[in-house]
């Protein structure tokens, strides 16, 4: 009997079926590895499901090490203390700006110090994301901590005024000494300036720059901060009351010159896309204890790529500084800086302004006087009358000359600033290039310095 069912089994396991005609015992042993691999997927699942807590500690540092290293939103986790919950969107501002780590019940994210939205539903342990820069660089400080580095913006702490904002001397906790601007309440302007400056020279390192070490953006505020520069500005020591005598000697003058013109080479020349300042004068000079010179103030200033060889732009700058091809037609380049520089250099060799109406009708315009004392061979003539001690005939020479040469009517006849350190540099420049007449403004003045 065993035999005949044995048999029989055999028999019906080993007969064909439907299935692409695969035997019996082929199909079954199939289905049941099917089977066995979809219970095992089931269970893996469940597990991974039954376990959310282990998952989330186990991704939440390298969630906020990918936060750190891509600058975006980094997570911060804080205990909390519900006794001290702020009760409304100032108090929550006015914790995250004293310290975005306090052990305080913090709710919602916060992006340049304004709250977005809240979430009610965490309890215990609170995540906060703080946008601490989405420039990228430097330090974002919070407006309670400029206003405690000034004093509440304190009057006595003004510092410079311009057209845009205002200059206030602010100490840090650290006791670090900082310039701090802060951009006037003209929304589209001061924000066009604001964006201007920092990504002008927000990343720029150069000893003659004025470094910005960061910003405050809170609200409408819009505010910069600068390392702080002992001496002030060049304007203070060239018209300020300094007494019969100024302490600003040829030698520091001669070192302010280049140094400035060191800058502007670096923006021209060492940056792509180029910055053009578009507003080189002597109050945007400022000056450390050793008399090394640094531009500030890049409000105005222009990137220029090097596929451009200028761009068309509503006229901005100072008066009397302006190259008057940009003044009439609105083109800028990195020429019109140069006329700017050259304008300086006269101011610094003279002591006057470059335009000034209280003086006679020949001498309002410092440009055309000085050409015209230079012409009658009278150049140390032109020097300030507060300069204790008179510099060399090569010298003076040398720095006129090259300041002749920046304010060339025809821009294309103007050295770029790399050259004009060149020619500041030399001993024999005046004597080597003095006598190839550039226009009959330059030949006249050559001659009047031979």
């Amino acid at each position: 009997m065993s035999d005949n069912t044995e048999g029989f089994l055999s028999d019906q396991l080993s007969r064909s079926t439907p299935i692409f005609g695969l035997r019996l015992w082929i199909v079954l042993g199939i289905s049941v590895g099917t089977a066995f691999v979809l219970v095992l997927f089931l269970i893996a699942l469940w597990l991974m499901i039954s376990k959310p807590n282990k998952s989330t500690c186990s991704t939440s540092k390298d969630n906020k090490s990918t936060s750190q290293i891509s600058s975006t939103y980094p997570m911060h986790e804080i205990r909390i203390d519900k006794s001290k919950e702020p009760k409304n969107h100032k108090e929550v501002k006015s914790h995250i700006a004293s310290n975005p780590l306090l052990e305080l019940e913090l709710v919602g994210k916060v992006e340049n110090g304004a709250l977005l939205k809240e979430d009610s539903s965490l309890v215990g342990v609170r995540k906060v994301q703080v946008e601490v820069s989405h420039l990228g660089w430097g330090h974002w400080y919070t407006l309670k901590e400029l206003e405690e580095a000034t004093k509440g913006f304190d009057d006595d702490r003004v510092i410079g005024e311009g057209g845009y904002g205002i200059v206030y001397l602010g100490h840090l906790k650290n006791n670090t000494k900082v310039a701090i601007k802060n951009l006037l309440n003209n929304r589209g302007q001061a924000e066009r300036e604001f964006k201007v400056e920092v990504e002008a020279i927000g990343r720029v390192r150069h000893k003659n720059l004025v470094r910005l070490l960061g910003y405050c953006v809170e609200g409408d505020h819009r505010m910069l901060v600068y390392e702080y520069m002992d001496n002030g500005n060049l304007e203070q020591w060239l018209h300020g009351e300094v007494g019969p005598y100024s302490p600003v000697t040829w030698e520091a003058r001669m070192n302010i010159i280049i140094g400035t013109a060191k800058g502007l080479t670096y923006l021209h020349e060492g940056l792509e896309p180029k910055v053009v300042h578009r507003d080189v004068k002597s109050s945007n000079i400022l000056l450390d204890k050793q008399w090394t010179s640094k531009v500030s103030d890049f409000g105005l200033a222009k990137l220029l790529g090097s596929e451009r060889s200028y761009v068309t732009t509503r006229v901005m700058g100072t008066f009397g500084y302006v190259a008057p091809e940009y003044a009439s037609t609105g083109m800028l380049n990195e020429q019109s800086d140069v006329y700017s520089f050259g304008i300086l250099i006269m101011e610094i060799i003279s002591g006057r302004n470059p335009v000034d109406f209280t003086r006679p009708p020949g001498e309002v315009n410092l440009v055309d006087w000085l050409k015209t004392m230079v012409s009658n061979r009278n150049a140390e003539g032109v020097l300030d009358p507060k300069l204790r001690d008179k510099p060399s005939a090569r010298s003076l020479k040398r720095s006129l000359l090259v300041a002749i040469k920046c304010v060339d009517p025809d821009p294309q006849k103007r050295p770029k600033m790399g050259q004009v350190i060149h020619m500041l540099e030399i001993d024999d420049f005046p004597f080597r290039e003095g006598r190839q007449a550039e226009g009959n403004n330059s030949k006249h003045a050559n001659d009047g310095m031979k």
